[in-house]
């Protein structure tokens, strides 16, 4: 790693076990998915199961809906040995059932209103935890823009979608600290990449204590879904926020190891600075970024720049400037408006703007010296 990359300093999140796993604490970033199988036809789910294991899965969840996929479980257990969540989908009261044969219950506090609808949810939520806590399981709180908690979406409109999530979280998140269950962790979806980053950073400002698991619902298809995941994913895992991700592809059942690839892919990226879009990372520093090479570069040429782009500025490191180094027309012209000075490369010359006013475009053997003009304007005008 260059001394222009930040190192990421993370959250202070406690420990939370997940079976063999422990998350949270500084450990490492998990990377989990969750089976696309029938839960009740055993041998396709335990086949998935052990493809996403092979895959580097740290955990892999399953759905349970029914007694007749609750009673399948413990026959996919007997059959694997990889860290495994259930989803508890609509029904908490199955709980019980599955508890036994997995590491963690997944539940979403909009799903526990549809039954025993004259129960407490604050009831159901302690039913859960105290099935969890005899069966050494740990909790995840589920909270998903699709499925709110109805009292709170009515309570702020339909114009503010992130405020229910979070309010929503948070009174789960009480309850469960009321009653003393401390091993749970939270997410909170949406399927625009901006909402997930504004929750979970507005999350992590309240309870910075508790472990996030990070994802973008309904991502798609790829390569669409993997960059609106890794769009949500640099913005908050470079601020330290994320305790475990999953990356959430529509693709056949055969290729979901696809989505552990994806994460860990865009995990090591953010480590090592090769982002796409601009992070900020509070740190008041030159902030180098550049997204990674791909099919879509127009000129190789731009591999070379970003080196030169770094090894030009070094002279700036103690100035809290950001350089984006992006390089084609597609990410170039729209994730360079929110650095200092950005650079989108073409086939025969690279644009440069400051900003989102676009300077000009200059040839490759010219534009370092036209960035450096730029760089030492900044520098000066600052002070």
């Amino acid at each position: 790693m260059s001394d222009s990359v930040p190192k990421i300093d993370r959250n202070p999140t406690r420990n939370v076990a997940i079976g063999r796993l422990v998350i949270g604490n500084g450990n490492p970033i998990a990377v989990q998915s969750m089976c696309a199988t029938k839960t009740a036809n055993i041998d396709a789910t335990v086949a998935q199961i052990k493809d996403l294991e092979a895959a580097g899965a740290d955990i892999v969840r399953i759905a349970v809906d029914n007694r007749r996929e609750a009673e399948a479980l413990q026959s996919i257990r007997e059959q694997t040995v990889v860290n495994l969540s259930v989803d508890l989908q609509e029904n908490y009261r199955l709980a019980e059932a599955v508890a036994p044969y997995v590491d963690k219950l997944r539940y979403n506090p909009g799903h526990l209103y549809h039954h025993e609808r004259r129960k407490p949810w604050q009831d159901k939520v302690r039913y859960i935890a105290g099935v969890a806590a005899d069966n050494d399981c740990a909790l995840r709180v589920g909270v998903n823009c699709g499925s709110m908690d109805p009292a709170k979406a009515d309570k702020y409109g339909p114009e503010d979608s992130t405020s229910p999530m979070l309010a929503s979280a948070l009174d789960h998140c009480r309850v469960l600290d009321e009653i003393g269950f401390q091993r749970y962790c939270v997410s909170l979806k949406d399927s625009d990449p901006a909402k997930v980053v504004e929750v979970n950073r507005r999350f992590a400002e309240k309870r910075p204590d508790v472990p996030l698991h990070l994802g973008v619902t309904e991502a798609g298809l790829p390569p669409e879904g993997v960059i609106k995941t890794r769009i949500a994913f640099e913005q908050l895992v470079s601020r330290g926020i994320g305790d475990t991700i999953r990356v959430s592809l529509t693709v056949p059942n055969n290729r979901k190891g696809e989505e552990i690839e994806a994460g860990r892919t865009i995990l090591s990226d953010i480590v090592a600075g090769r982002v796409r879009t601009v992070v900020d990372y509070g740190k008041d520093t030159l902030n180098i970024i550049a997204c990674p090479s791909c099919s879509r570069v127009e000129n190789e040429a731009f591999i070379e720049l970003a080196q030169d782009v770094r090894a030009m500025s070094a002279y700036a490191n103690q100035h809290a400037v950001t350089i984006a180094v992006m390089g084609c027309r597609v990410n170039g012209p729209g994730e360079t408006d929110d650095a200092d000075l950005g650079l989108w490369c073409a086939p025969t010359f690279v644009n440069l703007k400051r900003g989102e006013r676009s300077i000009g475009a200059y040839p490759y053997n010219q534009i370092l010296e036209r960035l450096k003009q730029e760089l030492d304007t900044i520098i000066a005008e600052r002070g």
